[in-house]
């Protein structure tokens, strides 16, 4: 059974420390929701080459 995004939300605020702020709650899901976003990317094959980065970023 694939765990929800509601539950994957819920396990990651209880993994939290006791004195989390709310600000911490949601910085935490932003980066769940950014990780999981590029791994969409990724395995839709959505990505950049290493060498156009380095070039995108004046390396």
């Amino acid at each position: 059974m694939e765990t929800t995004d509601k539950q994957r939300a819920i396990d990651a605020i209880k993994a939290l420390p006791e004195q989390a702020t709310i600000e911490d709650a949601i910085d935490r899901l932003c980066f769940i929701a950014k990780i999981e976003a590029g791994l969409r990317q990724s395995q839709a094959g959505q990505l950049v080459p290493h060498d156009e980065v380095k070039r995108r970023f004046g390396l």
